[in-house]
């Protein structure tokens, strides 16, 4: 398991470089909290969903197309949202509600999970992975969208209000916008496409960066309590209820792998620049994605043993 454990470090650890970035920049001086929320607003609004995009574009819809498997992704992530959704209800703030329901259930899936399966998978791994991971990027940004809308003190709750929210998101207008040329095979120009695939690599680096400056030794001991229940919720108890759900419902080897390791996902970078832009305890979501990707390192590894030695995988 060594090796495995030196590939979740190889992914983990460039997030943390650039979260402690974060930290030193705004530490310094050299970033102050005017370009936190101008950086933030331009990941949102623009790198990301260009982002997003074209990663879909670049997906073969036609490779590792299994329907059963994004089903069950679909419907487990469904589910594991409205736990975390009601459990959220139970024991938190009503101001943190959405933030903390958004950190226990999105996972990042197009970085951390796609990347450990094409390791595991190879050719495989990322032709079913970047498949899964395009469906599910629309079920997360729109259970988000919904959720943070309901929380929030600057949107509005009402179901025509969220309803325009979601559609207005920018980054499921960048999800939707690609299935029509990932469909039919529309390929961009090459200037275009080398022009877009710049911008967006902007976005996780710009958007880790916020992360890290927004941080701060008090806003990790006000949120460390929250922030510790939804990581467990994230790391441990969701992606254990469905990867046993997976294994019922007779998935193995290699799907039951890939379903972990996406059900397994630290939270992802996007949750922190949603919750900002809807006004929500950005500081907590910032806190979320720090501790579950610290802890990815260890519940990935010993997740994928468990697995091995039952000899389901």
């Amino acid at each position: 398991m060594f090796p495995l454990f030196l590939q979740s470090l190889d992914i983990t650890a460039p997030v943390f470089a650039m979260l402690f970035l974060g930290v030193a920049l705004k530490r310094v001086g050299w970033i102050d909290t005017a370009f936190i929320n101008t950086a933030s607003a331009l990941v949102f609004n623009a790198t990301m969903p260009v982002m997003l995009f074209l990663g879909i574009v670049h997906a073969d819809l036609t490779a590792a197309l299994q329907p059963a498997v994004l089903g069950y992704f679909v419907c487990a992530t469904v589910a594991g949202f409205l736990l975390a959704w009601g459990w959220a209800c139970w024991r938190c703030p009503h101001a943190d509600r959405g933030v903390y329901t958004q950190g226990s259930f999105r996972g990042n899936n197009g970085i951390v999970g796609l990347a450990l399966a094409t390791s595991m998978y190879g050719d495989y791994g990322l032709s079913l992975g970047g498949i899964l991971a395009g469906v599910v990027i629309l079920a997360y940004n729109t259970l988000s969208a919904i959720v943070l809308a309901l929380y929030s003190p600057t949107v509005k709750s009402d179901a025509w209000s969220i309803s325009k929210s979601i559609l207005k998101n920018p980054l499921i207008i960048g999800v939707v916008s690609a299935i029509p040329f990932a469909y039919w095979k529309i390929h961009l120009p090459a200037w275009l496409n080398t022009s877009g695939e710049y911008f967006a690599q902007m976005s996780l680096p710009l958007a880790l960066i916020c992360i890290g400056g927004t941080l701060s030794l008090a806003s990790l001991r006000e949120s460390s309590g929250l922030a510790i229940s939804a990581s467990l919720m994230k790391m441990v108890w969701l992606p254990a209820l469905a990867t046993f759900g997976a294994w019922l419902w007779g998935f193995r080897n290699a799907e039951l792998a890939i379903l972990f390791l996406y059900f397994g996902s630290p939270t992802a970078a996007a949750s922190f620049v949603m919750a900002r832009a809807a006004g929500g305890n950005h500081q907590l979501a910032a806190t979320i994605i720090v501790l579950t990707t610290l802890a990815a390192v260890v519940t990935t590894n010993v997740g994928l043993f468990v697995l091995k030695w039952s000899g389901v995988i």
